[in-house]
This record gives C-alpha cells, sequence and structure tokens, in this order.
C-alpha cells in the first residue's frame, strides 16, 4: 500500500474519531440540562418560617410525549394555610382537612398543555413558625391526555434526592426573619401575585424558574462539562494520531 493512501486513511480515522468526540460531547451537554428539568419544580426553594410566601410550580413537559391537564399538589404539615393563585385557563379544586386547612390543591387547565411548553401555577402559603431548618415536600401528580406523572419521591435521610427517579418538589425553610413575623420579600408582592398573573395562566415569577431550576442542579453542569471534556480529549488524540502519521 502506497504511503499516500496510509496517510488518507489515516486522515479519514482522525476525522472520524474528531466527529464521533464532538457528537458524544454535544450529546451530553445537551442531554444532561434537558433530562434533568424533567420534573415540576418550585420557587423559591428558601422561604423563611412563619413568612406567608407565593410557591409557583412550573413543569415544561407531558407524560411520555402526551399533553398535561392537570396538577394535584399535597399540602403538608406545617403549612398552616394555603390560598390557590387564580390563573385563567385553569380550574382549581381544594381539599381541606378538619381544621380548615386544605390538604391538596388541583389544577385543571381547559386546554392541555402540549409537550415542550413551560407553564406554571401558583399558590401563598403561610409556613409555621416552627417549620424552621426542615425541609417540606410538596408530592405532586402530573395527570395527562395519557398517563401521568408522580412527582412524590422523597429522599431519606443521607439520600441524594437528584438520585431519585420522581422528586417531590421541596423546600427547605429558613429561620424567621428578626421581625419575628417571617415575613421575606415574597411576603409583600402576595396579593400583588394573585391579581396579575397573565391571562395566558402563567405567572409573573414562573419565568424566572428554568433558569432557577439549571442553575441549582449540579449534575447537569457536571454532565454538561463532562461532555465537553469528552469532545475536547477525542479532538486531542486525533491530533496526536495525524501529526504522528
Amino acid at each position: 500500500m502506497s504511503t499516500t493512501h496510509s496517510t488518507a486513511r489515516a486522515r479519514n480515522r482522525s476525522r472520524l474519531t474528531v466527529g464521533l468526540g464532538i457528537a458524544a460531547g454535544v450529546a451530553l451537554a445537551v442531554g444532561a440540562p434537558l433530562a434533568a428539568s424533567a420534573h415540576v419544580n418550585v420557587t423559591p426553594g428558601t422561604p423563611a418560617a412563619g413568612s406567608n410566601t407565593t410557591l409557583t410550580f412550573a413543569f415544561s413537559h407531558g407524560c411520555d410525549g402526551a399533553p398535561t391537564t392537570a396538577l394535584a399538589i399535597e399540602i403538608p404539615e406545617g403549612v398552616a394555610g394555603v390560598k390557590p393563585n387564580v390563573q385563567a385557563g385553569w380550574t382549581i379544586t381544594v381539599e381541606e382537612g378538619e381544621d380548615g386547612v386544605p390538604t391538596s390543591v388541583t389544577y385543571t387547565t381547559d386546554t392541555p398543555v402540549e409537550d415542550g411548553y413551560k407553564a406554571s401555577v401558583a399558590l401563598d402559603v403561610l409556613l409555621g413558625e416552627d417549620t424552621a431548618g426542615s425541609t417540606l415536600a410538596f408530592p405532586t401528580v402530573q395527570s395527562c391526555t395519557e398517563g401521568e406523572n408522580a412527582w412524590v419521591e422523597i429522599a431519606e435521610e443521607g439520600e441524594d434526592p437528584h438520585d431519585l427517579d420522581s422528586p417531590a418538589p421541596v423546600v427547605t425553610v429558613g429561620e424567621a426573619t428578626d421581625d419575628g413575623h417571617g415575613h421575606g420579600e415574597e411576603s409583600e408582592e402576595t396579593d400583588d401575585h394573585a391579581a396579575t398573573d397573565d391571562t395566558d395562566g402563567h405567572s409573573d415569577s414562573a419565568d424566572a424558574t428554568d433558569a432557577s431550576a439549571s442553575a441549582d442542579d449540579p449534575v447537569a453542569r457536571w454532565l454538561a462539562a463532562g461532555g465537553l471534556v469528552a469532545g475536547l480529549a477525542a479532538l486531542g488524540v486525533s491530533l496526536w494520531r495525524t501529526r504522528k502519521s
């Protein structure tokens, strides 16, 4: 075999290696954040104990591609009061306990939300002052035109929440503020949230949800970085082989 043919084949192998490495890197960099965002997120994630806070539950996926029709949110112990935010395009159903505090709130959309579109619902919660330092989970069942996603798994002590397949939305309750009432910045805007929701069924605070979820997910960031490193490593190997040939 001639030297020219050997050199050409070596270059072709190098190009193939580069292509595969870059493809793998792109797949990890893009696929990891998408996989990590495939659940229901809640913001803010760190309200203060004793505060009246607006919690926004957002999603941007369906059930294996099927459009979303409803979100049923379970209210945990430690929440002393709940006021669902009225939003155009959603019907609200509330189940109350013996003490009159809602135990679950279900939002049913008038028009199914297609997979890949972001939507959100919101409710005001009054957190008991004895919840300081605790983590409150809001198990949520997402119903679709076909099937459902039960985001109800809660991490055990010492377990990494990122290892869960279907994690429930959670908030970590901070200490009450100096005024003794625990009212954070969110509480000052509580009434405004209920009155200023967009008519398309999306709350104002939902626009920051996806960015917040991505920034708070170290798994997505590490996997994306790993994909980039894999692509660069493949490029370096191919260049070394080309120079050697």
